[in-house]
């Protein structure tokens, strides 16, 4: 028997990440489990910084209340379909924060979307995805948009 209770979401407010949500939210269903759903506000790196000033504490407050104000528009939409949801947004690193909150939290499946970038900006950059499968506390479902759909709109 499978008990799925504690879905995590990832939302970076992306097409491939608003798709992925859509195979949480009917598994939530399925299994009548809470989504929680999950920004996290990149900390500025150098090359950011120096891109937008100095003032880097203003770009971070403005960063983070645009995601609180997207998270709350995209909960009361959920909520209103009858879903259990919570919100978390954080502040620093996308793989490392949502390892750390399926922990604290005992997620039991973490859904999450691939961006299926190119094999340079992937070499170079990493994946947020590919670093959660490797070290997450649970299994992960990574969504890759588009491709073979099980989950129909």
């Amino acid at each position: 028997m499978i008990k799925i209770d504690q879905i995590l979401c990832p939302t970076d407010f992306s097409e491939n990440a608003e798709h992925a949500l859509n195979y949480g939210l009917e598994l939530a269903r399925k299994f009548n489990a809470t989504i929680h759903l999950h920004h996290v506000v990149q900390v500025p790196y150098m090359a950011v910084a120096y891109e937008i000033g100095p003032d880097v504490a203003a770009a971070r407050e403005m960063a983070e209340n645009e995601g609180r104000q997207r998270l709350a528009k995209r909960v009361e939409e959920l909520e209103a379909e009858g879903v259990r949801i919570e919100a978390h947004l954080t502040v620093g690193t996308p793989f490392v924060d949502i390892v750390t909150l399926a922990r604290e939290k005992n997620i039991d499946l973490i859904v999450i979307g691939t961006h299926g970038w190119g094999a340079l900006k992937q070499i170079l950059l990493g994946s947020t995805a590919e670093r959660v499968v490797r070290k997450a506390p649970c299994p992960v479902l990574t969504i890759k948009h588009p491709e073979h759909e099980f989950v129909l709109p």
